[in-house]
């Protein structure tokens, strides 16, 4: 049972985060995103990370999506960061 929107945005968030290895030089996983609209849809993304400095956070992610589906306010935004970040 959701208790409220921001319990929402993190249960959303969990389930799409999952560390993958895409290649040697990129992985994803490591944060996920919810952005809430003014609309009350919630968009995600996560975060692509390389090798080099054109990775991609996950709020950046979350962005586009909610950009490509026509809408543009956001009234929250949460990032949910993976628990092997701080289990090193």
């Amino acid at each position: 049972m959701v208790i409220n929107m921001w319990e929402e945005m993190y249960e959303k968030a969990k389930e799409i985060q999952a560390r993958r290895r895409i290649s040697p030089f990129v992985e994803t996983g490591a944060a996920a995103s919810a952005i809430l609209t003014d609309k009350g849809n919630i968009y995600l993304g996560i975060s692509i990370d390389t090798g080099t400095a054109n990775g991609i956070c996950a709020e950046r992610n979350a962005i586009s999506n909610m950009i490509t589906y026509g809408e543009s306010k956001i009234i929250k935004m949460l990032e949910k960061l993976a628990s092997f970040l701080y289990n090193q």
